[in-house]
């Protein structure tokens, strides 16, 4: 009898017993279901892990909120709108064999159906991708378009060349489901290159700057040639015109003529004219009348 109420006064032990293994259950099987949200913009897929359907047909698409066990399913999201990726320097070839540093800028996005074509090929979440398989790709873009050009031509074709490398990531890239919508280059020549192009210019400015001083001591000299011409013109149209006045002074001068100009001349000066006068050679002697006489 006494062992009977022994144990009926145990009995409260059982529920909680139950009550106890049932939250250890419910803890455990907590912590082996995850939850993820699929946002908008981007892709998810599941990866199974274990069972069956592991190998070919082991991803499938995923929106919206998912639930899934860490330990069979692997759940990974991609974006697929435009991504940008700058990468640091690194150094490639002209076809004369002068090494550029190149550090270039890329927007670029997934094509949505072929997030499960690009995991399977490199089973790697986006951002191993960009540094992986995105990085030689465009590596070898630069080193391909690079070897094309010389040295000379690479400064001075920075568009052709950009297209060029474009049109190399958009061959190697799209059928594999990147699409590239733009590269940009930060293009560094060798240093002995870029001193030499700083040479170039300076000599290219400096014989700019002496053709300028050329043509303007030119342009000096044919103004000072025709300002002389001009006075030279001047010197001459004015002796032709003292010419041609004294030309005609002289016709104008008859015998006559002289002989009034010079009785005014001497009755303008108050003295008296001499009453006779030789003509020329001494062969003519005339006697004139005295001041006065004549009315």
């Amino acid at each position: 009898m006494a062992q009977f109420d022994a144990l009926t006064g145990r009995s409260w032990l059982k529920p909680l017993i139950f009550l106890g293994l049932l939250v250890l259950a419910l803890a455990g099987g907590c912590s082996l279901i995850k939850v993820e949200r699929i946002d908008a913009g981007n892709v998810g897929i599941k990866v199974n892990l274990a069972g069956t359907a592991r190998g070919v047909d082991d991803i499938t698409y995923a929106t919206g909120w998912v639930f899934y066990s860490p330990l069979s399913t692997a759940v990974y999201e991609f974006p697929v709108y435009t991504q940008h990726k700058e990468y640091e320097e690194f150094e490639v070839q002209s076809k004369d064999g002068s090494g550029f540093g190149v550090a270039p800028s890329l927007n670029y996005f997934i094509q949505s159906d072929k997030v499960d074509d690009i995991f399977r090929q490199y089973r790697r979440p986006l951002t191993d991708i960009e540094n992986g398989f995105l990085k030689t790709a465009v590596y070898e873009a630069y080193r391909v378009a690079t070897n094309r050009y010389t040295a000379d031509s690479l400064i001075s074709n920075r568009g052709s060349y950009e297209a060029q490398v474009k049109a190399n990531l958009l061959s190697q890239l799209q059928s594999m489901g990147f699409t590239v919508q733009q590269i940009t280059t930060k293009l560094e020549p060798p240093a002995s290159l870029k001193a030499a192009i700083d040479a170039k210019n300076t000599a290219v400015q400096t014989g700019l700057q002496t053709e300028n001083r050329i043509r303007q001591a030119e342009a000096q000299a044919r103004i000072n040639i025709a300002e002389a011409e001009g006075r030279a013109k001047a010197i001459r149209i004015a002796a032709d015109a003292q010419a041609y006045a004294n030309q005609k002074q002289q016709q104008s001068l008859t015998p006559l003529l002289v002989q009034m100009r010079w009785i005014e001349a001497w009755e303008k000066g108050g003295s008296n004219v001499p009453t006779y006068t030789g003509g020329s050679g001494g062969q003519f002697l005339m006697q004139l009348p005295a001041p006065g006489a004549i009315k």
